[in-house]
């Protein structure tokens, strides 16, 4: 019996609900909505509250280096993950030749992010899936002496399967090349280990599984990353103009570093209020234990689907394992609506139903969701 790590009670509107669906969207935290009501106070407070705003958002940064294992002075928030991998496709200094390579299975956001520097010559390399699973070694493979950045998703979000990013990392350091690694930990951060000091950027959503809300995603930039990036973007906050002793502007402004180079301008703070509130839980649990739960549940949801006939194509070795177990079904949509009219919440879209199990859930909430497929017609 897997018991869960968090009461579903702390969250808003799960009352008789099987919420299996954080993949897709995490409940909202019931805490939260008296942060909510400290930033409106905050915001009305003038000078002082400001500076209670500004506090919260530096220690956010804190608490996503604390749960990735990074400086938070490394760590800045752009407005979404597909915005983290807009700047390096902007700042990085392509020439006729050079490649990317990604996977055909990633998410848009990451397999798009380089569309337009096609026009420049740059060629962007998708590796098959084999049997629905990308494999460290293919990815590897397709890199050669042009490729500029491996692109990929920690954890699909299509099949949930989690990569091996020390791996991948470990495999770049032999290539004759510098190539960057880029990793979007939407389907990772929170529910798995980000092991974000082996990457050169790394970024993740806010509203899945570190159970906030939209508009604001955390982003882990390198040295190295930061020193061949040419900033694409700029305003007050990541310049050296503000506050000054005269207000009189020149040509020339001096960039600042991180965790600010990425933040031209204010981030989206009632966000970071909110995601800070829910890393504090995150922290406190710890991730190794989120982890090892979630990887627990979704051998469960693993067994009980395949007892049901269904097709699983997420990976059964548990080191690949996340907090996604997902099926095939041509009927996806018409899955979905029909649990959730049963109480039971998860995400089909694009013929793939995903289940999605995180620290609120438990071995109850997994035999719900069998007994209520196996009473589907």
């Amino acid at each position: 019996m897997i018991e869960a790590l968090l009461s579903p009670d702390v969250f808003v509107g799960l009352e008789g609900i099987t919420h299996l669906g954080c993949g897709g969207e995490s409940p909202w935290l019931k805490a939260n909505d008296r942060v909510c009501a400290d930033f409106a106070r905050w915001k009305s407070a003038g000078v002082p509250g400001r500076r209670e705003i500004l506090e919260r958002t530096e220690r956010c940064r804190g608490r996503v280096g604390q749960l990735w294992r990074v400086p938070g002075e490394r760590v800045s928030f752009t407005p979404s993950a597909a915005e983290g991998m807009a700047w390096l496709a902007r700042g990085l200094d392509w020439h006729e030749g050079d490649n990317v390579v990604s996977t055909n299975l990633e998410f848009p956001s990451v397999a798009y992010s380089w569309r337009n520097l096609k026009e420049a010559g740059v060629e962007p390399r998708l590796v098959e899936h084999r049997d629905w699973e990308v494999r460290e070694e293919d990815l590897l493979a397709a890199v050669d002496e042009r490729t500029r950045v491996l692109a990929v998703s920690q954890v699909s979000f299509y099949t949930g399967q989690c990569l091996d990013i020390e791996r991948l990392a470990a495999g770049l350091e032999h290539k004759p090349t510098p190539v960057l690694l880029a990793v979007d930990a939407t389907h990772a951060s929170g529910v798995v280990t980000v092991p974000a000091e082996f990457t050169d950027l790394c970024v993740s959503s806010s509203y899945k599984w570190m159970l906030a809300t939209h508009g604001a995603a955390a982003c882990y930039l390198s040295e190295r990353a930061e020193a061949g990036i040419q900033p694409s973007s700029f305003g007050w906050r990541n310049l050296d103009v503000y506050p000054a002793e005269k207000p009189e502007r020149t040509p020339e402004a001096g960039v600042r570093a991180m965790p600010y180079l990425m933040e031209p301008g204010n981030p989206a703070m009632l966000v970071i209020a909110l995601l800070d509130e829910a890393l504090g839980i995150l922290v406190e649990i710890g991730i190794d234990r989120i982890e090892a739960h979630a990887r627990d549940l979704a051998e469960q949801i693993d067994d009980g689907l395949v007892s049901l006939g269904r097709a699983v194509i997420s990976p059964r070795r548990r080191e690949a394992r996340s907090g996604n177990t997902c099926i095939l079904d041509d009927d996806a949509e018409g899955v979905q609506q029909r649990l959730a009219g049963q109480g039971v919440l998860v995400w089909g879209e694009s013929g793939r139903v995903r289940v999605s199990g995180h620290l609120y859930n438990s071995s109850n909430d997994v035999d719900k969701l069998m007994t209520t497929l196996g009473e589907m017609k």
